[in-house]
C-alpha cells in the first residue's frame, strides 16, 4: 500500500504525544492508586464488526512512546479485511502503561479503521477501476495526517493535503475575481511562481467550455461540482481526455453506484470518507 507522500513519522509522534498529554495529564490517578507499579498484563484486540483495519503502526507508536518494553504482536496487516470476533493482536507490558495508552491507541485505531472501511465500501460499490476515490480537507482538526493515511489503507487516494500543496480554484475564488475568464487570466500570469498542480472548479457546462479553451497549458484538472449525470457525460465528451476530470458534491456510499458506468472521469472526491464516518468497533480486553 502506498501511503500518502506527506506522511512524517516525527509529526505523527508529535500528534500522539499531544493526545497522550491531553488524556493522561498529571497522571492516571485510578491506575496509580490500584495497580502495583511493576504489574504486567496482557490484552487482546478484539474485532467486534466486519471492516478494514488501519492504523496498526500508529497504535504501536502510542505504546512505544509510553514504554518501549511493551510487546505487540499483530495478527492482521494494514488494510486487511477483519471480521467480527477476530483477534487482531496481543499487547503485553506494564499494566499501568497499558491502561494509560489504551484509550488513545484505541481511539486512533478505531477512527482510522472506520475511514478505511468506508473507503473500501465506496470503492467496491462504485465498481469502476478507471475512477479513483479520493478524500478532501473535510477532516478532523489535527488528525488529518492519520485520516488521509487511513484512506489509502482502504484503497483510496489522497487529494491535496492542505492549502499549500495544490492550487485549487473554487467558486469563491472565481467570484472574488469577477468570473472564470478573469480568474484564468490572472492565473496565467502568476501560476509559474508556485510549483504545484492546478485544479479549477466549474459549476456548469458554460464554465467548462471556457476552461477547455482558456485553461490549456495552465490547468491540470477540472472539478465538476454537483453536475447531473447527463451533464457529466456531456462534459466528458467535450473534454475528450484533455484534462483530468474530478466529480464532487454530495457523493457518498448511498449514491456512488450511479456513477459506475461513467467514462472519461478520473476521480470522485467524497467528504463522507472522513467527515461523518463511524469508527470501527474494536475492544482492548485484558486476558489471563
Amino acid at each position: 500500500m502506498n501511503y500518502y507522500r506527506h506522511f512524517n513519522k516525527t509529526e505523527a509522534e508529535r500528534l500522539i504525544r499531544q493526545a497522550l498529554k491531553e488524556d493522561i495529564g498529571k497522571g492516571d490517578v485510578t491506575s496509580n492508586l490500584l495497580i502495583p507499579e511493576k504489574s504486567v498484563s496482557k490484552a487482546e484486540l478484539l474485532i467486534k464488526e466486519n471492516g478494514i483495519i488501519a492504523g496498526l503502526n500508529i497504535f504501536r507508536t502510542v505504546f512505544s512512546i509510553l514504554d518501549k518494553s511493551i510487546k505487540i504482536n499483530f495478527y492482521k496487516k494494514e488494510g486487511e479485511a477483519v471480521y467480527k470476533n477476530d483477534i487482531a493482536g496481543i499487547v503485553k507490558g506494564n499494566t499501568r502503561k497499558l491502561l494509560a495508552g489504551e484509550r488513545v491507541a484505541l481511539n486512533i485505531l478505531q477512527r482510522m479503521s472506520g475511514i478505511a472501511t468506508m473507503t473500501a465500501k465506496i470503492t467496491q460499490r462504485l465498481n469502476n477501476p478507471s475512477i479513483k476515490i479520493i478524500d478532501t480537507r473535510k477532516t478532523t482538526p489535527n488528525f488529518r495526517l492519520f485520516e488521509k493515511l487511513a484512506v489509502t489503507a482502504g484503497g483510496g487516494e489522497n487529494h491535496r493535503f492542505g492549502l499549500y500543496d495544490m492550487i485549487l480554484i473554487k467558486d469563491n475564488h472565481i467570484e472574488a475575481n469577477g468570473g472564470i475568464s478573469n480568474t484564468l487570466r490572472i492565473l496565467k500570469k502568476k501560476y509559474r511562481s508556485v510549483k504545484c498542480r492546478v485544479e479549477i472548479e466549474v459549476k456548469n457546462i458554460s464554465e467548462l467550455k471556457i476552461v477547455l479553451t482558456e485553461g490549456i497549458g495552465i490547468v491540470d484538472r477540472i472539478m465538476l461540482d454537483n453536475f447531473s449525470k447527463k451533464d457529466i457525460t456531456i462534459a466528458a465528451k467535450l473534454n475528450n481526455g484533455l484534462f483530468e476530470l474530478e466529480l464532487s458534491g454530495g457523493i457518498s456510499f448511498d449514491n456512488v453506484n450511479k456513477f459506475s458506468n461513467l467514462k472519461g472521469v478520473n476521480y470522485i472526491s467524497s467528504g463522507s470518507l472522513t467527515h461523518s464516518v463511524n469508527s470501527l468497533d474494536i475492544s482492548f480486553n485484558f486476558i489471563t
